[in-house]
């Protein structure tokens, strides 16, 4: 089974590719407070099917370029407007 990651487009503005971000809430060890992080992940998108504030959900794949590891699955909500 491969990884899955769902997250928000923020660009896609390269052919193919659009840029995905994960955020997650993780307690920091020391001050027991919840500090959000972000993800960036390069993603192929074939058929250029999302477009930026999307919700989609990514797969792991073998590198296809210097930063591209990840490939489109599916858009699971466009974004408004």
């Amino acid at each position: 089974m491969r990884k899955q990651r769902i997250g928000r487009v923020v660009s896609d503005r390269m052919q193919k590719t659009i840029v995905v971000v994960e955020e997650s809430l993780v307690k920091h060890p020391r001050y027991r407070k919840y500090v959000r992080r972000r993800t960036k992940y390069y993603v192929h998108d074939e058929r250029q099917l999302a477009h930026v504030g999307d919700i989609v959900r990514i797969e792991e794949t073998r590198p296809l370029s210097r930063l591209k590891r990840w490939r489109l699955v599916e858009v699971v909500r466009r974004a408004e407007g």
